[in-house]
């Protein structure tokens, strides 16, 4: 119900417009914009299935460092203006996308797998956004393609809780391994909503508006 903008900063790598079933209909990305080769309004392509969802696509270049903190600043206080929520897409890692993004949010997910190296890498992310001066409620873990296997005796991690402790930030949502996901991504297709990951992406929209969902484990 609120009228959303993604934006892709993962400079040479981009794949939300795939993921989003958009990526016919990039005429302009990101780095136009900050260079003046067009508007803002002339990059942002509209969701084909959500009247109030948007994306800035991102561009394919070598240059990581592309975009500046102070441009990226710029940016989105043009698109405060028009919408409720920005969402920063960053790369993995800890580069110039992740620099500008830590620079601006106002909160942040990480988001991270069920495996001890994800998990340790996770922990310095975690430290570099709350040594930024952001409160700990503001930065929350979600853990992605979790299965009852991913836990136990006989796994790599043997709970959740090892998870939370290991990053040290607490749990947001537990989004569940999904083959049906996976082929959405693929194809650029929407979740059917009885699928569980689809339940649990809701769920973690909810928490982030401040409603008081159980967490559910898969």
């Amino acid at each position: 119900g609120k009228k959303v903008v993604v934006i892709d900063t993962d400079l040479g790598l981009r794949n939300l417009d795939v993921v989003m079933g958009l990526e016919n209909l990039i005429v302009y990305n990101l780095v136009d914009v900050i260079e003046g080769s067009c508007r803002l309004k002339q990059a942002l392509i509209r969701d084909k299935r959500y009247e109030n969802l948007y994306l800035l696509p991102s561009a394919q270049t070598k240059d990581k460092s592309a975009i500046s903190p102070g441009q990226m600043k710029k940016l989105t206080s043009e698109l405060k203006e028009d919408f409720d929520y920005i969402l920063l897409d960053t790369a993995a890692g800890m580069g110039a996308p992740f620099t500008a993004a830590n620079r601006l949010a106002d909160r942040a997910l990480v988001v991270l797998t069920p495996d001890p190296v994800a998990l340790r890498d996770g922990r310095i992310v975690a430290d570099a956004l709350l040594q930024s001066g952001r409160p700990a409620s503001a930065v929350r873990l979600v853990m992605n393609r979790v299965s009852r296997s991913s836990f136990g005796k006989d796994a790599a991690v043997f709970d959740l809780d090892e998870c939370i402790d290991t990053v040290g930030l607490q749990l947001i949502a537990a989004i569940p391994e999904s083959r049906t996901l996976q082929r959405a991504g693929a194809a650029g297709t929407a979740l059917p909503q009885d699928c569980p990951a689809a339940i649990a992406g809701h769920a973690l929209a909810g928490r982030i508006l401040g409603e008081r969902i159980p967490l559910t484990c898969f």
